[in-house]
């Protein structure tokens, strides 16, 4: 089995995984909370979160305030919904259908058989999962995600849940924003740590 890439992305390093999983799991956090709930100098929580921004996955509003004082800067997970929308990642889910039609034009084929929006999805998803050190393999007809050999699969034991965890957030946060049939349901894990398949719902 060949070996897993590197790994890259939003979850190179586990200090940025606990914070998407802060974010995610509630918005608008702020530094003081991802401070006491990671135990980060509050300068490292600030990279991480400028790398997240960066990336498209966090996004960062300012604290609306009825008394007098700087307001807060809140932090919480890109969705892809409307009230959690990233420009950056919306950028990032027009470039891949961009170039995901150069390639299908280059190779002759078409869109996928899901349909074009479902089509544009994937070219999203599948440049994540890829900026992620992933190599997806995409089964249309049962609707799975492949990530055989997981990058991850060296990561500590406990904190394998977790990491799953961030990144079907993170996966189902690209296919809202990409706006198509498409959404992830699950990741299915087995007993070998390097293998891993997303399953996909309509």
């Amino acid at each position: 089995m060949a070996s897993a890439g590197p790994v890259c992305g939003p979850i190179s390093s586990y200090s940025r995984v606990q914070i998407l999983h802060l974010v995610q799991s509630r918005a608008e956090r702020t530094i003081d909370e991802l401070c006491a709930a990671t135990t980060l100098h509050p300068n490292t929580v600030r990279e991480h979160l400028q790398r997240l921004i960066e990336g498209g996955y966090v996004i960062q509003a300012a604290e609306q305030r009825t008394t007098r004082g700087r307001p807060r800067a809140l932090y919480s997970a890109a969705t892809g919904s409307p009230e959690a929308s990233s420009p950056i990642a919306r950028e990032k889910v027009m470039a891949a259908a961009r170039r995901g039609d150069v390639l299908r034009r280059i190779l002759h084929t078409s869109d996928s058989e899901l349909g074009q929006r479902a089509t544009y999805q994937l070219d999203a998803l599948v440049e994540h999962l890829e900026e992620s050190g992933f190599e997806p393999v995409i089964d249309e007809e049962q609707l799975t995600v492949e990530l055989t050999p997981c990058p991850h699969a060296a990561a500590e034991p406990e904190h394998r849940p977790v990491l799953c965890q961030v990144h079907l957030g993170l996966m189902q946060g690209v296919l809202a924003q990409a706006g198509g049939p498409l959404a992830a349901r699950c990741v299915r894990s087995s007993a070998r740590a390097e293998e891993c398949t997303v399953e996909l719902s309509r």
